[in-house]
C-alpha cells in the first residue's frame, strides 16, 4: 500500500461514487466534483442490472448496418441521429471496425471477469452495512423471446457462455408461466440467467451520496469543470465555474463529459453519448422477474417502490431531450409482451433518460494515459456502467494506490488503438 494521497474525482455517477468509494476506504482524501446536483442521469434511470451474462459486447456484428437502416426511424430501438459531427464519423468508423466476429470473442471473458468482480463487490458493499439496507434480486435475468430467431440468437450465447462457467437455461411458455404466474406472456419462451442480479438505482445512488458525505469525502454538487492546469506533465489545478482545486491525483468519471474533459488536456477519447429513456410504473404490475424484451430491447426490472421500463440507445450526441416516440414505442412493445398490460399516459409523461458513456469497441476505458502522470481514466461501460461501478472504482483505487489490481486492466487501456 502506497501513501494515502488527495484525489479529486470528476464525476458523480456509480462509476464516481464507486471511486470515491473505495478511495475512502483505502485512507485516500477524496474531492468530488460533478456539473449536476447528482439527481438524474445515466445511474439513475438505468435497468440496475449486474449481468455476468451479457457477454457480447453492443460492437458486435451488424450492429453498424442496422444503425443505418434504423437511421431514419427515430422510434427504432438502436438509433443513430444523422449529422455531420467529425467525433461522431470518428467513432462510428472505430465501431465499425471493431464489430468483427474475432474481437467481439477476445471481449467476452474480459466482460465476464469485470461484471463479475463488480457483482461480488456490491455485495460487500452490502454486506458492510455502509449504506444501510437495500435489496440485490438474486432470481436471475430472463430473455423472453417471441421468435425463433432472437431464441437461436440467445442460445448461441448460453453455448458460449458455457465455456466460461456461466449458464442460461432454456424455458418453455409453461415453465414461463410458472415463474411468472401472475403475467400473460405473448411469448414463446425465454432463456433465464440465474449469474445475474438486480438493483434499485436511485436507492443506492442516493445511500451511496449520503454514505460518502458521513464519512468525510468532499462533495460538490452543481460545480462544471471549466479549465485543468497542466504543468510538467501533471494536472496540478482543477477549476471550476466556483474554484480552484488542488490534488496529487486526479481522475475524470464523468461519463459522456470525459471526451470533453480529454479534449482540454489535448487527449483523444473515442466517445459518444448513447441516451437511454426509462418509464417508471408505482402502482402494483405483478410482475417479479426482470427480463429482457428481446426484439424489442427493451428491459424490465421490479425495483424497490416501482417497476421500471427501460430502453432504446440513441446516438444524438449530448443532450437530454425525450423524443416522445422513443418513449411510446417502450410502452407498446411491453404492452405487446405483456398481455393486458397498459402504461399510463401520466407515467410515460414522467419519462427520464440518461446518457451512457459509448466507446467503439463496447470495452470501457480504465487507466492512466501516457502523456499525464497523475490522471486515470474511468469512463465508456456503454449499457453495463451500473454493473460495472463498482469494480471499476476498486480498480481505479488500486492503481492510484500503487496495488496489484483485481484483474488485468490492459485490456481496458484509454489509449488503445481501434
Amino acid at each position: 500500500m502506497g501513501k494515502n494521497k488527495s484525489v479529486i474525482v470528476v464525476g458523480g455517477g456509480i462509476v464516481g461514487l464507486s471511486t470515491a468509494y473505495f478511495l475512502q476506504k483505502a485512507g485516500h482524501q477524496v474531492t468530488l466534483l460533478d456539473k449536476s446536483d447528482i439527481t438524474f442521469g445515466a445511474s439513475f434511470v438505468n435497468a440496475g442490472y449486474l449481468t455476468p451474462s451479457h457477454i457480447v459486447s453492443l460492437a458486435s456484428p451488424g450492429m453498424i448496418t442496422q444503425g443505418l437502416r434504423y437511421m431514419f426511424d427515430s422510434s427504432s430501438p438502436f438509433y443513430m441521429k444523422p449529422r455531420l459531427d467529425l467525433d461522431f464519423i470518428r467513432w462510428a468508423w472505430y465501431f465499425k471496425k471493431s464489430s468483427t466476429h474475432a474481437k467481439v470473442e477476445r471481449s467476452m471473458s474480459i466482460i465476464r471477469d469485470i461484471n463479475i468482480l463488480s457483482r461480488e463487490l456490491y455485495e460487500g458493499i452490502k454486506d458492510s452495512g455502509d449504506l444501510g439496507d437495500f435489496a440485490i434480486g438474486k432470481q436471475g435475468l430472463m430473455m423472453v423471446y417471441q421468435t425463433e430467431k432472437a431464441r437461436d440468437h440467445e442460445m448461441e450465447v448460453v453455448e458460449k457462455a458455457a465455456k466460461m462457467g456461466l449458464v442460461g437455461k432454456h424455458l418453455s411458455k409453461s415453465e414461463l408461466k410458472k415463474i411468472e404466474p401472475k403475467v400473460d406472456f405473448n411469448a414463446k419462451g425465454a432463456i433465464l440467467w440465474e449469474c445475474d442480479r438486480h438493483t434499485t438505482p436511485p436507492l443506492i445512488m442516493k445511500k451511496m451520496l449520503e454514505h460518502l458525505e458521513k464519512v468525510g469525502v468532499d462533495i460538490h454538487k452543481n460545480e462544471p469543470v471549466t479549465n485543468l492546469s497542466v504543468s510538467d506533465g501533471k494536472i496540478t489545478e482543477v477549476t471550476t465555474d466556483k474554484a480552484s482545486y488542488r490534488a496529487e491525483e486526479v481522475v475524470f468519471a464523468a461519463g459522456s463529459w470525459t471526451s470533453g474533459l480529454a479534449k482540454k488536456l489535448k487527449l483523444k477519447l473515442p466517445l459518444q453519448a448513447g441516451k437511454g429513456y426509462r418509464i417508471n410504473v408505482e402502482e402494483p404490475t405483478n410482475i417479479t422477474m426482470p427480463a429482457i424484451l428481446m426484439e424489442k430491447k427493451i428491459a424490465v426490472t421490479p425495483m424497490e417502490g416501482f417497476t421500471r421500463f427501460a430502453g432504446t440507445m440513441e446516438f444524438s450526441g449530448i443532450n437530454h431531450n425525450i423524443r416522445k416516440e422513443r418513449v411510446e414505442a417502450i410502452a407498446k412493445g411491453v404492452e405487446d409482451y405483456y398481455m393486458g398490460f397498459h402504461i399510463s399516459e401520466e407515467a410515460k409523461s414522467q419519462a427520464k433518460c440518461g446518457l451512457r458513456p459509448v466507446s467503439p469497441d463496447g470495452l470501457p476505458y480504465i487507466g492512466r494515459p501516457k502523456n499525464i502522470d497523475n490522471l486515470t481514466i474511468a469512463t465508456g461501460h456503454a449499457m453495463m456502467g451500473w454493473s460495472m461501478g463498482p469494480a471499476t472504482g476498486k480498480l481505479v483505487t488500486e492503481l492510484i494506490s500503487g496495488d496489484k489490481t483485481s484483474m488485468d486492466i490492459s485490456p481496458f487501456d484509454p489509449q488503445r488503438k481501434f
